[in-house]
């Protein structure tokens, strides 16, 4: 199932064919120099990522994050599975002090990304509070009395991204018409677009979900606007007519009805936000190369449909508007934010750097290490404006195994407070517990973002390590996905 490095995959160096880290260092600085790059990995109580923090109200003991995922491994009713408790407990024995949202949970069924999504409603509460107990256990378990990890629940709705039937089919709901997205997902006329009234329902599934979530014990939400899902497009709705588009004012407007509902209806809760702070138009296929290309775009006319995008030159970022984001979030008192960018269904070597693309991608148009870099500078540039936000950051398991010496001088140097892992932890959950108690990494395990955790999905499997983690690479889904990898991408 690893592919083949001789083929056109490897127009990029491959972080793991450097021998060390001055041959990593000089790779990574030929392209963006001010990245810093450890010596080597330091070991707690004297590395950076061991410095204590206070986040919600609580103190966690080091700086490493595991992001929020999903596994679509959940039952047919919104329930997590077998797989999703298994995530759960590797996430508490990873040593990470921060577990942001932990699963990406739909405030509606309708609203899920994928038949298995999980679903916070009356039926799941005991479902849901299992995945909390589970990880508070496996941590206790593997650190015993140390201060137990931060956990919250993110809370979201797919949009236009939606596929909550058996059959997997779109069910897209829009916040507008995107002319470039419309044909991707089989949005022909406005029928799929919510209406006023509609949305204020959503506010209010949002609000119940974080009553919810409150009642379960987690520390906090995420109100999730990142990846193009719906709270996401909506921030880009500037051609949406009334109180939820146009105006900056306006495209926020869902954000600050949900946190003053989550204020009043579940006070003491501590509400963040994942955003995709940058963006760009869509990406797609090129030539006989397979490299991604930005989709056609009229010359002259302003780029009105996404937000974090250069108007003038949409395939570049803007992070003028991710300012006034930021800055409303301060005034929310909204302290916790995790920054992203792009999304996986249109823009995914921004979402995601990967050398080797999902199977309904394309080769990466740029050194993923350089897509690395867009997120630290955006999160940097931020992080600077806001020094009094508990900024996460992300995009750095493409680092691999030079990720720790990166995340030190990262958190040493104030680009960011906390060091977000994803696809790292489905490989390597234990990662920040190696690095923090040893120093060291298990080469073996580390990911090399092949991307089947996400080709898998994408053919309607679970969602997991499949080349490194041996109770997926042992499951009949498996060789599916071998097969699945053989078809060329469409």
């Amino acid at each position: 199932m690893t592919p083949d490095p001789s083929s056109s995959y490897s127009r990029y160096t491959r972080v793991g064919s450097h021998r060390d880290v001055d041959s990593f260092r000089g790779h990574l600085h030929e392209l963006c120099p001010e990245v810093p790059v450890d010596n080597e990995i330091l070991r707690a109580p004297g590395s950076p990522l061991a410095k204590s923090l206070e986040i919600c109200g609580k103190i966690a003991s080091n700086r490493w994050m595991i992001q929020p995922m999903e596994g679509w491994d959940g039952a047919e009713d919104g329930n997590p599975g077998e797989l999703t408790l298994r995530r759960w407990r590797r996430f508490g024995i990873s040593g990470a002090q921060l577990i942001w949202g932990g699963e990406a949970v739909a405030v509606e069924a309708e609203g899920r990304a994928n038949p298995n999504q999980l679903v916070i409603a009356e039926h799941t509460l005991a479902g849901l509070e299992k995945l909390r107990d589970v990880l508070l256990e496996a941590h206790h378990d593997r650190f015993g009395s140390t201060s137990e990890p931060i956990a919250g629940l993110q809370l979201t709705h797919s949009g236009r991204f939606a596929r909550p039937g058996k059959d997997g089919a779109c069910r897209p709901r829009i916040a507008f018409r995107h002319p470039l997205l419309d044909a991707r997902v089989g949005v022909t006329d406005d029928s799929a677009i919510l209406d006023d009234s509609e949305v204020e329902d959503l506010i209010e599934s949002f609000i119940a979900g974080a009553v919810r979530a409150r009642e379960l014990g987690f520390d906090f939400v995420d109100i999730k606007h990142c990846h193009g899902y719906l709270l996401h497009e909506f921030l880009g709705a500037h051609t949406r007519p009334g109180p939820y588009g146009g105006s900056l004012e306006n495209r926020t407007r869902i954000l600050r009805e949900i946190v003053s509902g989550v204020r009043r209806e579940a006070p003491g809760l501590h509400v963040a936000v994942r955003v995709s702070i940058f963006d760009s138009i869509p990406f797609r296929q090129g030539g006989d190369g397979e490299e991604g290309v930005p989709e056609h775009c009229p010359e002259g006319e302003p780029y009105r449909l996404g937000f974090g995008v250069d108007m003038a030159n949409p395939a570049e970022q803007d992070l003028s508007e991710g300012h006034a984001f930021l800055a409303l979030l301060e005034e929310l008192d909204i302290r916790l934010v995790n920054l992203s960018g792009g999304s996986p269904y249109y823009n995914p070597h921004l979402q995601r750097p990967a050398l080797y693309p999902p199977s309904d991608g394309y080769l990466p148009p740029e050194d993923p290490l350089r897509s690395v870099a867009r997120h630290l500078h955006a999160t940097r540039t931020l992080k600077q404006k806001f020094p009094g936000m508990v900024v996460a950051g992300s995009a750095l398991s493409y680092l691999q195994e030079y990720l720790p010496h990166v995340a030190q001088g990262l958190v040493r140097d104030g680009w960011m407070d906390l060091v977000g892992i994803g696809r790292m932890a489905l490989s390597y959950p234990d990662l920040p517990a190696d690095t923090l108690e040893r120093g060291e990494l298990a080469r073996k395990r580390i990911c090399r973002t092949f991307s089947d955790c996400t080709t898998a999905p994408r053919g309607g499997l679970v969602s997991g390590c499949f080349p490194l983690d041996e109770a997926y690479g042992s499951l009949p889904e498996a060789e599916t996905l071998r097969k699945l990898k053989k078809k060329p991408r469409e």
